[in-house]
């Protein structure tokens, strides 16, 4: 069954961002764009280039209005440990969601029970709280952060003209499509 348009239930997380500890609700997504950003473990191999990767786009998706959560099933402590211990996760500035629950992994369906660990899931939050677009990927597969900004700013775009339809690879400024009959067999 799909996740599009479903609605975010409601949790209830601890974050590490900027040095402290912060609570994260459903409330704190609400009205906003955000994506949730899941990944197996800290202390990882693949993790830490992804995470580095958002860290280097984050104010390109703060710009857009968009607010990035990393989420994994380590606690808010591990995220500390791991921000204090790794140059490329210093840079992070982005709130990291603990799930040692795995509540939010349930509820995004990305929890590999035999492990307790979360796949590598992206989700596109609009500001109505529901899922727009996803993705999930095997473990062993990292993501792209460029590709995600892409596709946050076409998710945006759609919520604001929902008449209009972006095409393969489009960006902000780029020509769009009004699906009408006329289309139809000549594209």
């Amino acid at each position: 069954m799909s996740l599009i348009n479903k609605e975010v239930s409601e949790f209830a997380a601890m974050a590490f961002q900027n040095g402290e500890f912060k609570p994260v609700t459903k409330a704190d997504i609400m009205g906003k764009w955000s994506v949730f950003f899941f990944y197996p473990a800290d202390f990882s191999f693949v993790c830490p280039t992804e995470l580095e990767d958002l860290a280097n786009k984050y104010e390109e998706f703060k710009a857009i209005g968009c607010e990035i959560y990393s989420v994994s099933t380590d606690t808010q402590f591990v995220h500390k440990a791991w921000h204090d211990a790794s140059d490329r996760i210093k840079k992070i500035q982005y709130p990291m969601l603990a799930d040692p629950t795995q509540a939010l992994s349930k509820d995004f369906e990305v929890l590999i029970p035999e492990t307790g660990l979360a796949e590598r899931g992206t989700f596109i939050i609009n500001p109505d709280g529901k899922i727009v677009a996803y993705e999930v990927s095997g473990g062993n597969v990292g993501r792209n952060a460029d590709e995600l900004l892409r596709k946050v700013q076409a998710s945006q775009f759609v919520y604001e003209h929902g008449d209009e339809v972006c095409p393969a690879k489009w960006k902000p400024g780029a020509e769009t499509l009004k699906p009408s009959l006329d289309l139809v067999g000549m594209l």
